[in-house]
């Protein structure tokens, strides 16, 4: 027997701002078929004034806690992954625990920007196995509309703010592949390839900043690495492509998603695709597509997934998981 991290209850939460496509077009030299185009996003949720990402991310996990039939007590730890948290401190899983009513447990965030949900789910399954929690709320939550320099038509058409929540529970397994909860998980990164995406502000500098971001090179090195990822998770987990349900991938841009499903050799057929409706929402947009996968009827219990995220840093990740 061996302890396995299984998904008892997921949900999400988009504000409730939709911001199509054409709307752009009267502030930017760019269209509807232009960001379709190049990105597959057709449009995104941006969240309303006064609407913080620990705001999102409580109303995703409300969802989760919901759908698994318990509440906030009943769970150990509270994980979440955002590169966009309300205050520099205190962590945005702490406010989320107060906003619960979570009176027991631990709280705190992951930051590895669009594979934050990658890391975070990994961190979970180190918890869990080792003991030290039984139940741990994983969530991906952003507001990426607050650090996007309206002007630069190559990025701020791309991201959306949102938030998803897996809740995870210890069950016991075989240890077998055919175990429901977390087969395996890879994490990699490469602080060489920093300027290829992220923020030119932070606290230490005194700025804000905006994102910025190499788009030619990051769909250069997403494919590949994504790949990569997504292959030695499934070899630790000990299944091949061809026993893989679904991939559920980070929701970037649709020819990456394209371009990783054809190096595994998966048809679209297993792809969870929701960048058309949410564009980028970085760590929350993991979540956010399993639990709109699942409200679809797509993700049934007992399917193979594989998810796969790549962000700034670069850091890049992939799980293998039994729903």
């Amino acid at each position: 027997m061996s302890l396995r991290a299984v998904v008892i209850g997921c949900g999400h939460y988009l504000p409730e701002r939709v911001v199509e496509n054409v709307e752009f077009e009267a502030t930017l030299d760019t269209n509807d078929e232009w960001i379709r185009s190049r990105s597959g996003i057709e449009r995104r949720h941006f969240a309303a004034e006064g609407e913080t990402t620990s705001n999102m991310a409580t109303a995703a996990a409300t969802a989760a806690l919901k759908d698994a039939g318990l509440v906030a007590d009943d769970v150990d730890a509270i994980i979440v992954a955002t590169s966009t948290p309300d205050l520099t401190f205190p962590s945005t899983a702490t406010m989320v625990q107060a906003e619960l009513g979570m009176t027991r447990g631990f709280a705190f965030d992951v930051q590895a920007v669009c594979a934050g949900f990658v890391y975070a789910l990994s961190n979970a399954n180190a918890l869990i196995i080792s003991g030290q929690a039984k139940r741990v709320l994983v969530i991906g939550a952003e507001t990426f509309s607050r650090i996007m320099d309206w002007t630069d038509r190559s990025t701020c058409v791309l991201f959306g703010d949102g938030a998803g929540a897996l809740l995870l529970e210890a069950q016991d397994g075989a240890g077998t592949p055919a175990d429901r909860g977390i087969l395996s998980t890879d994490l990699n990164s490469d602080g060489r390839y920093r300027d290829l995406l992220y923020v030119d502000g932070g606290v230490s500098t005194g700025t804000t900043g905006y994102l910025r971001m190499q788009g030619n090179q990051v769909f250069r090195h997403a494919v590949s690495k994504l790949a990569a990822t997504a292959t030695t998770a499934m070899e630790r987990a000990g299944v091949s492509a061809s026993e893989i349900n679904w991939i559920v991938p980070h929701q970037a841009n649709i020819r990456i998603i394209q371009g990783t499903a054809k190096k595994l050799d998966l048809p679209m057929e297993q792809v969870v695709v929701t960048v058309q409706d949410h564009g980028n929402t970085s760590a929350a947009s993991i979540p956010l597509a399993l639990s709109v996968g699942r409200n679809r009827g797509q993700i049934k219990q007992g399917d193979l997934i594989v998810t796969e995220a790549i962000g700034g840093g670069l850091a890049w990740g992939a799980v293998v998981l039994r729903w």
